[in-house]
Order: C-alpha cells, then sequence, then structure tokens
C-alpha cells in the first residue's frame, strides 16, 4: 500500500516538475541569448577549440585563443581545421602546425584612397582559425607579372574534398568555398564565415534578396564573368599589349578562366561589387556592415573571385601582411572566455561533415567519423562500385554531435568501396579502399 500511495504522489507531481524544469531550461536559454546578443560577432563568431579536438594528424584543431583590446581582437590558431581534411593528390606538402596570431579591426573603415590588392598568402582568416587566400597561384605566364595563373583552375586536381590543399611551408588554406566549414543551406541567410584583414566579415553564397534584409534569400551572385575572348591580347580594363606581352590562346591547355585576366567586372552584373562585397544587412549585422561574400555558380562549383576579390574595400591591417599571420601583441588585451552557460565543451558541431575513414587503404578494419548539428534520421551505408548495397552501418534517429561507426570488411573481397551519409537534405559519399 504503501509503494502504491509513493507511486500516485509521484505520477501527481510529474507535471509540477515538468513546469518547474520547463521554466529552469527557458531562463537557462534565454541567459544563453541574452548572452550571445551582447557578445559583438567578432568575439564570439571564433570556432574556440576548448574541449581539446584535434585535426590532421592530431594537431589541435581551430581556434585556441581569443583575445580583445577596445580597437582589436587577435586570434590564435594552428591553421588546422577539425574537420577531415586530404589528400591532396600531387602535392608534396603537409600541412603543419601555423601558429598563427591573427588582428582584425574591430571598427573596420572603407578605404576611400587607393585600394590594398590581395597578396599570396593569407587575406583573412575562417571562423576555425584556417587561412583563406586570394584566387592567385603564385605564377604568370611567361613569368611576366601580366596573365596571373587562376589557382583554383589551374591546381585544381590538389584540392581535397573541403576545396583545400597545403602550402609549402604547411599552410592550410581555401582558395575558395570551404565548404566543409558550413552547411549550404539556400533557404536560410549563410553563416558568417570569417574575416578579412581589413576587418570586414566574410559570409556564404545565401544572403538577403535586397541589401536592407527584405526580399527572402537568394544566392548572391558575383559581378565576374568571363570575358568573350579567345586570344589573349587585351587586358579587362581593356588595355592592348604589345605582342611581346600577349598571353597563350584559349585552347584546352590553356582554357578560358585559367588566369584571372580572362574575368572582366561588370556593374550591375550581380549584387556586389569589384571586391566581391556589398553593404547590407546581416544576421550578425542588423544595423548594417560592409560584408564579402563566399560565391558559387548555381551548380554549386565555385564563381570567381571567390571569396574577396583582386582588392579589399576596406583599411588593411598590414601587420597580418608582413608577418604572415604570426602578429604580435603589444598592448593590454582581454581574453575571451564566455561563461559556462554557453561554453563549448559540449556544444554540437556547427555543420554537417561525413569524414573520411580511418585508416585508408585499411585491413580488414577502419573508422568513420560523422558529426550532425542537430538531432535527424541518419543513414550510413557502404556500397560497391556498381552502387549495390554491402552493408547498413546506421539507420534510425541520431543526436546532434560527434559520431563514429567501425567497419569491418573482413568478408569483403579486396578493392574500392564507397560510402554514403544521408541526413536531411545532407548527403556526401566518400571512397574507402580495402587492400588485403
Amino acid at each position: 500500500m504503501t509503494n502504491k500511495i509513493l507511486r500516485v504522489s509521484l505520477l501527481a507531481a510529474i507535471p509540477t516538475l515538468k513546469t518547474v524544469l520547463g521554466a529552469c531550461l527557458l531562463t537557462i536559454c534565454c541567459l544563453a541569448m541574452t548572452h550571445a546578443q551582447s557578445d559583438p560577432p567578432e568575439l564570439a563568431s571564433w570556432l574556440r577549440n576548448t574541449n581539446g579536438r584535434v585535426g590532421y594528424n592530431n594537431i589541435p584543431a581551430d581556434v585556441q585563443l581569443v583575445r580583445y583590446s577596445a580597437n582589436y581582437v587577435y586570434v590564435n590558431s594552428t591553421g588546422i581545421p577539425a574537420y577531415s581534411i586530404g589528400p591532396w593528390p600531387m602535392n608534396p606538402n603537409i600541412p603543419t602546425n601555423q601558429n598563427f596570431v591573427f588582428k582584425i579591426a574591430r571598427s573596420p573603415a572603407i578605404n576611400t584612397g587607393t585600394k590594398t590588392s590581395t597578396q599570396l598568402g593569407p587575406i583573412a582568416v575562417w571562423i576555425n582559425g584556417a587561412a583563406v587566400f586570394n584566387a592567385l597561384d603564385g605564377f604568370s605566364y611567361n613569368n611576366q607579372n601580366i596573365w596571373h595563373r587562376n589557382a583554383v583552375v589551374a591546381e585544381a586536381t590538389s584540392f581535397d574534398q573541403c576545396l583545400g590543399h597545403p602550402a609549402p611551408g604547411g599552410v592550410y588554406h581555401n582558395h575558395q568555398n570551404p565548404r566543409c566549414l558550413y552547411s549550404a543551406d539556400s533557404t536560410h541567410h549563410s553563416p558568417l564565415l570569417g574575416y578579412a584583414f581589413d576587418g570586414y566579415p566574410i559570409y556564404g553564397p545565401y544572403g538577403y534578396v535586397n541589401a536592407n534584409g527584405t526580399g527572402g534569400i537568394t544566392r548572391i551572385q558575383s559581378s565576374y564573368r568571363l570575358r568573350n575572348i579567345t586570344q589573349r591580347h587585351t587586358l579587362p580594363d581593356s588595355t592592348v599589349l604589345p605582342p611581346s606581352q600577349y598571353g597563350p590562346d584559349v585552347s584546352p591547355t590553356y582554357p578560358l578562366g585559367l588566369y584571372a585576366e580572362d574575368y572582366e567586372y561588370v556593374n550591375g552584373l550581380g549584387p556586389l561589387d569589384r571586391y566581391n562585397g556589398r553593404t547590407g544587412v546581416t544576421p550578425e549585422y542588423p544595423g548594417l556592415t560592409y560584408a564579402y561574400f563566399v560565391t558559387i555558380n548555381a551548380d554549386g562549383s565555385s564563381a570567381y573571385p571567390y571569396a574577396i576579390g583582386p582588392q579589399y574595400n576596406g583599411i588593411v591591417v598590414m601587420e597580418n601582411i608582413t608577418t604572415g599571420g604570426h602578429v604580435a601583441v603589444t598592448e593590454s588585451v582581454t581574453v575571451y572566455n564566455p561563461p559556462t552557460s554557453v561554453d563549448e565543451k559540449n556544444a554540437p558541431p556547427h555543420n554537417f561533415a561525413l569524414q573520411q575513414n580511418y585508416p585508408n587503404p585499411f585491413n580488414p578494419t577502419t573508422m568513420i567519423k560523422y558529426q550532425l548539428p542537430k538531432f535527424s534520421y541518419v543513414t550510413l551505408k557502404v556500397v560497391d562500385l556498381l552502387g549495390r548495397e554491402i552493408s547498413v552501418l546506421v539507420d534510425g534517429l541520431k543526436e546532434a554531435g560527434f559520431h563514429e561507426v567501425s567497419l569491418d570488411a573482413s568478408r569483403l573481397a579486396s578493392g574500392v568501396y564507397f560510402y554514403r551519409l544521408e541526413a536531411g537534405s545532407f548527403i556526401e559519399t566518400r571512397k574507402l579502399v580495402l587492400l588485403r
């Protein structure tokens, strides 16, 4: 009888407990939201590594430290993302810990004088501390510094699934869309992906139709296009070159787009200016900001000039360039360390991702890791070269977070297989190799 009375009492208390818990959760959420809103994006947007996560070659990943003064934010990073990177076919370089310290202006300003050209090497930093490079690969036709080679075209075979690769010296970087950093969604404004060295934010490819934040969401298109040329005798500004400075005729060996000068800026072709940005409203800057946008084509391929145009629109913090991203902090700064209510130790990842299995090639077992930014129904299957289903590793609802599953291929023949992750609208396939 006593147990029965206790059960009845507990059942009667459940609605009250739910109400109390709900109120507590609401309070916590409100506190977190208030804190998130009070922290400016140049502080709060960085992917700080508070849980010891590692990336390529077990190097600490993402951003290790954020400090700030009244005028600047200092970002320490290894330059290594937390998501899986590589391999890089025909690229002998290996990513290494760069020990970067970037300096970002907190109150950026438009440069009303002579604009600063984007240089080779880092020109901006993604929110995970990895470097952004411009469109060029450092080579020019006949070494004349006139026809500058487009890295996205010339080095296409060396990019990994995240559209990045390492430079000499071990700097892992993207010349183009960092597609593993976020989950592209054509129905929502893209997230803030990084900051240029002039202090202005860089967003993903989708934004508001109108700069004032109205009109829905659209793909923010570049205002550059390929020139209608078959011979490289003139520059985009109509300068006629002497024969000694001609570039190679357009051909399969030298396709249109191989050089930056194959593109021309057309005012009004898209919503972006010649610097690949515009002034407008964004989720993080409801009071207007100038912002750059990662540009892609309708099919998802990268669109020139990819992130930042040939020049910056703002006043550049030159220490980032002169030190190669190793700025000395010479002023009093405060460590940015949000309270535990919004600590990242147990925070879910920011995007969907399927990592490359490890080891690969393997025999007979390998580990597959994937991440979910939200509660999702997930299927993870292995298929052969003909698309025939070999194994179902995951089929069901999974919580947001980092997941891993082991594949035991002891009953399979040597060869190439594929594994495919589906989680809502996110679909990604990778190759694995079984060698006995």
